[in-house]
This record gives structure tokens, sequence and C-alpha cells, in this order.
């Protein structure tokens, strides 16, 4: 048992982020918990990946290019409903906190800029302006072959439908296993990276690459570095202050 982040700490973060330039932040699965979406979080364990999203699920099936042509329906009926549980979803306190955090960064002058692991689009339901989702979002479907896509809402889909443009089938416009990130919005997240004074992270791993390569990136740059988790991460030793703690308990405090 610990006594809980230290209040001098907490202190000095706020004192940070209001004295910020251009503030850059990086969320994982930990920032949704709160707001009841299943985390990814659990080892690879030979072809199956563990947790509370994956248990029993292998990735190959799931989450790959290669599933979604083996069994396409099956593919997109699961990604398909948990789009429409994201709709019984509302975001907690640390998506209004970043949120927050923006609109006042904004208001004078500064800059915010949110890079997210999450594809559950609860930041920007949350108010969050300038949000890069590096791994896609569940709210757009895009076409398997040509560059289509469109925003969706949380009304479930039964048939997957074809491309309008090339009359291609259409997939979640999700980053999957053995895909590459989209390379601008990649290129705007190291570049805010790179820029920023103060970069946060909050509910992250730090274990997924190269989205968990950010902080370095800031680090490297001279950015005053703080992580808001649960638990300590391989990102702990790097950062200037590490604060364990629910992230909608911790960003309410840093933003207050």
């Amino acid at each position: 048992m610990t006594d809980g982040p230290d209040q001098a700490e907490i202190a000095r973060v706020r004192d940070l982020l209001g004295a910020a330039r251009h503030v850059a932040c990086l969320t994982g699965a930990g920032i949704s918990a709160a707001s009841g979406v299943p985390t990814y979080r659990g080892a690879h364990t030979g072809r199956t990946v563990g947790g509370a999203l994956w248990d029993g699920l292998r990735v190959e099936d799931w989450a790959t290019p290669a599933g979604y042509a083996r069994d396409p329906q099956r593919v997109w009926k699961w990604y398909s409903d948990r789009r429409v549980q994201l709709g019984e979803l509302a975001p907690n306190a640390g998506h209004v906190a970043l949120a927050e955090l923006e609109k006042r960064l904004t208001a004078r002058g500064g800059a915010f800029t949110l890079a997210t692991q999450n594809i559950d689009a609860l930041h920007q339901r949350a108010g969050s302006v300038n949000v890069l989702a590096l791994h896609g979002s569940l709210l757009r479907i895009r076409c398997s072959v040509c560059p289509y896509r469109r925003e969706v809402g949380h009304e479930p889909i039964a048939a997957i439908p074809a491309c309008p443009d090339c009359g291609a089938r259409l997939r979640p416009d999700v980053v999957w296993f053995g895909e590459m990130l989209p390379q601008d919005v990649w290129t705007a997240a190291a570049d805010a990276a790179g820029d920023c004074d103060v970069f946060l992270t909050a509910g992250t791993s730090a274990v997924v690459y190269p989205a968990a390569g950010l902080v370095e990136i800031a680090a490297a740059t001279g950015a005053t570095t703080v992580e808001v988790n649960l638990e300590p991460t391989p990102a702990s030793s790097l950062v200037d202050v590490a604060l364990q703690g629910p992230a909608d308990e911790l960003l309410p405090q840093l933003v207050a």
C-alpha cells in the first residue's frame, strides 16, 4: 500500500501546467477505464493476448488484416458491438480535465496537443479539439483498398458496407497489429512532443511503440515530463515526475 501521490509534487505539476506555453499529452487505455471501457492490458502469451478485452481472443483472428480477410463478418460484428457499447458510456473526469486544460491554454495563446492510443473517441466527446488518434477510431470506417473513410455513430451496422468509391469492403478505421500508424498523425504527435515544454502521459503502460517513444522525444528536447498511472511503467524512471493513482482522480487535481 502507498500513501498516494505527494501533494507537493501535484502542486509542482499544477504550477508547471499553469506556466506552460505548449503542453503535449499521451493517453492510453487507463484513462478510459473509469468510463467502463475495458483495457487492453495484458501480456502476449503465445498466440493469445490476455487482459480484460482480449481474454481468449487470438490476435490473428480479431485484430489483423489477415483475420478480417478470413472471417470478415465475425470481425466486423465484434468491432460493431464495441462501437455500439461506447454509446452507452460517457467521458470521465480525466477526459474532462484534459479538455479544460486545452481550453485554458488556448485562451491564453498557448497550445495543447493530445495524442491518444485509445480508439473510443471519449476525449472528443469530453470537448478536446486537438486530438491525434494514433490508433484510429471505432467511430470511423474506411475502405480496405482506397482512401475512402467516413464517420459513423453508435448505431449497429449489421452488414459490411461496400465502398462507394471503389466497391471494396469497408473495415473499422483502427490500426491493427502489424499495421503502421497513420504517418501524418504520427508526425504531428512527434513534432508536438519535440516542441512542448511540458509532456504529460496518463493511463498508458508505456510499452506499445512507437507511441511510447513520445516521452523519450520530449525528454530529449528538454521538456518537463510527467507520468500519471496506476502503477510504475518503463517510463517511470525516465520522467521528471511520476504520480501513481487513477487518472480520473489525479488529472482534475493537476488542472484545478
